[in-house]
């Protein structure tokens, strides 16, 4: 869990190239429901593009419906579940082991999201502090044009992170409450990392040597 913008993506990839994780993404899949237009995906934009968070039901069926199909491995939520009504229904089909919070300020995550700037047909990402084009607003391989997600526009940001934080509060305490929570705070994803890993690596062996996500 985390903010958006908080390096969730980036501490999720880590994850899984060394534990193994099949790695289910609620942004991902909320983007790739979007692209290819489903029911789910123009309800879900319709939304996104008032900076509101997407009601429990629509992300609920949209996360379990694709868990159905992980049960015989390890797996990671990332972005699910962000209210307490999600964890509840999360819960009820699934038993969860740890829950892995990225404390991260909100300034921090402001300068960074704003700063994001994707190529849309490869999903190349670019930002303008560390990863920066080339030549401004082109991508460096294709020479095509990059656009800001709507929702790292400035002022959605604000908006977003509000709203993470007055429905996710309850959440964290929902799984401190449970013995599950355990928070790992700073500005940087380099920094956090090592002690994210040394905590996992006390529950589960280091596979990145051999093939990831491992049938359990």
């Amino acid at each position: 869990m985390g903010p958006p913008g908080s390096g969730k993506g980036t501490v999720s990839a880590r994850i899984i190239k060394h534990f193994g994780m099949k790695h289910l993404s609620s942004g991902d899949l909320l983007r790739d429901n979007m692209q290819k237009k489903t029911e789910v995906g123009i309800l879900a934009k319709s939304y996104i593009d008032q900076g509101w968070l997407i009601p429990d039901d629509i992300m609920t069926r949209l996360m379990l419906n694709e868990l159905k199909g992980l049960d015989r491995y390890n797996w990671l939520l990332d972005g699910f579940p962000r209210t307490v009504a999600q964890a509840e229904a999360l819960d009820k089909e699934c038993q969860i082991d740890t829950v892995i919070d990225l404390d991260v300020p909100f300034e921090t995550i402001k300068c960074r999201l704003t700063a994001r700037w994707i190529h849309p047909a490869s999903g190349r990402v670019y930002n303008l502090e560390f990863s920066p084009p080339r030549v401004q607003g082109i991508d460096d391989i294709t020479g095509e044009p990059l656009v800001q997600r709507d929702d790292d526009k400035p002022e959605t940001v604000t908006k977003r992170l509000q709203a993470y934080d007055a429905q996710t509060k309850p959440v964290l305490e929902y799984y401190r409450a449970k013995g599950l929570l355990k928070s790992f705070s700073g500005t940087e994803t380099n920094k956090i990392w090592p002690h994210i890993y040394a905590f996992l690596h006390t529950k589960l062996p280091d596979v990145s040597q051999k093939d990831a996500a491992i049938p359990r």
